[in-house]
């Protein structure tokens, strides 16, 4: 049986071929997540919350796609992890933190930021003023690896992200990290890239853009369409230009074989 706290598989309907995201991004807002962490403290304190324990503390059924779509979004913003022992979820470190009063302002902060297309957004606009058409966002979105199907509900809950995490504290126009925060707003150290080794390692320490994206690629040996291959590489292209100083723009191009 699949496992409700998982990651829905992002997708948007369209001809053909069905696109996808290559950036990960929550389908529904911080708050949301905040109010499945509240539940999981409510009825389990730091231990394991069973499924049909936490569904029936948020009214809904375990089997619904609200209650997983709630579920991935808490995971999504670092709150909740699965245990796959005890078959169910419990807080994180950042997930206490966010229902602890004293220090909800800062989990909030960082919780906002653990989100890979949220954090993508931030460092672009880092000290700049947002487009103030939201069609503007949402291409940027695109470039950053949203389904072009998808770039409204991303941006959506993006903004409502946003207000909850204190980002826009002065105005809307500008994405600035909660006074008192500053950099310390993008710690994570719950998240850790799948199939990675969280740590205790010696290798580089990754970009949190770089592991999200790395996230995104297919088990080897597995079918992998050169469209989809092409909208990474762009993602990539898009994340190396944020992140690393260059002396130009990297093109992606897809050849036909038959040529």
């Amino acid at each position: 049986m699949a496992d409700p706290a998982e990651k829905p598989d992002l997708k948007a309907d369209g001809e053909g071929e069905r696109e996808r995201s290559t950036i990960e991004f929550p389908y529904m807002d911080l708050g949301d997540a905040i109010a499945v962490s509240a539940a999981i403290h409510k009825t389990c304190g730091s231990s394991v919350c069973q499924h049909d324990q936490l569904a029936a503390e948020l009214g809904l059924s375990m089997n619904s796609s609200g209650f997983r779509t709630r579920l991935s979004t808490a995971r999504t913003f670092g709150l909740i992890e699965t245990d796959r022992a005890g078959g169910g979820v419990r807080l994180t470190q950042l997930g206490e933190m966010i229902v602890d009063d004293q220090r909800a302002r800062e989990a909030k902060a960082k919780a906002f930021l653990a989100v890979p297309l949220y954090k993508a957004v931030y460092e672009l606009y880092r000290g700049k003023v947002l487009p103030p058409a939201a069609a503007a966002i949402e291409r940027q979105m695109a470039d950053l690896g949203v389904a072009q199907k998808q770039t409204g509900r991303a941006r959506q809950a993006f903004e409502r992200s946003a207000q909850i995490g204190g980002y826009f504290e002065h105005g809307k126009d500008r994405l600035v990290a909660p006074a008192g925060l500053g950099d310390n707003a993008g710690g994570t150290e719950n998240k850790k890239p799948n199939g990675g080794s969280g740590g205790g390692g010696g290798g580089p320490h990754l970009h949190l853009m770089v592991q999200g994206l790395l996230t995104k690629l297919p088990p080897p040996d597995t079918d992998w369409p050169v469209a989809d291959q092409a909208r990474w590489l762009q993602t990539a292209a898009s994340i190396f230009g944020l992140i690393y100083k260059s002396d130009g723009k990297i093109k992606i191009e897809v050849e036909d074989e038959a040529h």
